[in-house]
């Protein structure tokens, strides 16, 4: 089997790793991958979906796996499904769920999932009024797709207000924030909850959680993720049973009812308040950095999972996933995420460890390849995963490997999975 991957970040990169060891896989593509990708098959440069569509025919490849957010809420699944092309991922009508909060609160709404109590809204005044009903902190949030960045847990009141005012007059996010959620803060902590899904049928995947701030004990400003770990002990059978039938099951039944049956990875953002599941977000594809901490922990050939579930015949098959854990710390480049950084040479030391070498792996995401050298060129640079029997192991893994990486600038948190190792 011929399988590309659309993206170019560490969730993709982790996807093809995984992808690498099911040995049906003959050769994986990348469009358009980044500078470390090719080591682990072809890079192709081509952005426009019909192109890639056409070389995909060309190429004879099998099955399409697309990694973020943008080309599926631009409908890439709908150009591919229309020629008869197998790829995993929603339709344009069901991604979205990531492509605009209002729709779906709204949905969350209809079906009777469990979330905060929200109003949406392009009114100034019907905002402010909102945000005077309820107690501080609120939440505001941009409507479209905002690279992770449309959401403003404002402390004050008038932070509230503030931060309202600017989306809706277009100055902090443009056209995305035109049209805004303001909901009620859920005090408890997060979960990220992720199921591959057919249609009709899905697989929950072991819970992650991330850690958003730059700096350690969650300090600093939100970012795309500097580090995560799967899976939690923050979850049990009876928290997982609650999620399933409460928020899961619910969303894959009523987008079936709604005629857009979703199909590929479903993300649910949770809070956890006082042992009761609420959906604070969607979204339609794997999170990055869990993805980097979940790929690994697959013992089911990968190929042979996305096949089945683009295929509509999940119930087919039986997902193992290996009795391990995985942490995965971020490497940031010295600049980030306030601006960029300069391109720096990335040096990783001989792995000489017998272990490290069996239980660790880097995941590439912000790098180039410039004159034969690999180079740093992104904010996140890659993600250094650990394995091990318990969290700690696979911790301090992780941590022994990031040594073993140099660059100029390198920035990394010192206590990713520190919630799950509280009195280690």
């Amino acid at each position: 089997m011929k399988v590309l991957v659309v993206g170019s970040g560490g969730r993709e990169y982790a996807i093809g790793q995984a992808l690498k060891r099911d040995e049906n896989v003959e050769k994986v593509y990348f469009a358009p991958g980044n500078g470390a990708t090719w080591q682990l098959g072809e890079n192709i440069n081509i952005s426009d979906h019909n192109e890639l569509a056409d070389y995909i025919e060309k190429e004879g490849i099998d099955l399409t796996v697309v990694g973020p957010e943008a080309p599926l809420v631009a409908g890439i699944v709908d150009i591919f499904k229309e020629r008869g092309l197998k790829i995993f991922g929603p339709s344009k009508k069901a991604a979205q769920l990531e492509g605009s909060k209002i729709f779906m609160k709204n949905f969350l709404a209809r079906h009777n999932i469990p979330t905060a109590r929200y109003i949406e809204t392009d009114s100034i005044e019907e905002a402010f009024k909102f945000i005077d009903s309820l107690p501080a902190p609120i939440v505001v949030k941009a409507d479209g797709l905002c690279a992770g960045k449309g959401v403003i847990i404002a402390p004050t009141h008038d932070d509230a207000k503030k931060a309202a005012s600017e989306m809706l007059s277009g100055k902090a996010f443009g056209e995305a924030g035109t049209k805004i959620v303001v909901e009620e803060f859920l005090d408890g902590y997060e979960l990220s909850l992720f199921a591959i899904c057919d249609g009709k049928d899905f697989v929950l995947l072991p819970a992650a959680q991330d850690h958003k701030r730059l700096l350690d004990n969650d300090e600093g400003p939100n970012t795309g993720g500097m580090g995560a770990y799967a899976p939690t002990p923050l979850i049990d059978e009876e928290l997982y049973k609650k999620i399933e039938d409460r928020i899961i099951r619910p969303t894959i039944d009523g987008m079936a009812e709604e005629g857009m049956p979703f199909e590929g990875v479903l993300f649910a953002g949770l809070m956890i308040v006082n042992g009761e599941p609420y959906t604070l977000e969607f979204n339609v594809r794997f999170g990055d950095p869990e993805c980097e901490v979940l790929m690994p922990l697959l013992k089911t050939p990968a190929g042979e999972l996305f096949d089945k579930a683009a295929s509509g015949k999940l119930d087919e098959l039986k997902v193992e996933f290996i009795d391990k854990y995985a942490v995965g710390v971020v490497m940031a480049s010295r600049d980030y995420p306030y601006k960029s950084s300069e391109p720096a040479e990335i040096i990783v030391d001989e792995i000489v460890h017998k272990e490290l070498k069996e239980k660790a792996l880097i995941a590439y995401a912000g790098v180039s390849l410039i004159d034969e050298k690999l180079m740093a060129t992104g904010g996140r640079v890659l993600v250094c995963v650990g394995l091990g029997d318990s969290i700690k192991e696979a911790r301090d893994n992780a941590y022994m490997l990031c040594g073993q990486v140099h660059f100029a600038g390198k920035q990394c948190r010192s206590d990713i999975a520190y919630q799950a190792l509280k009195g280690d």
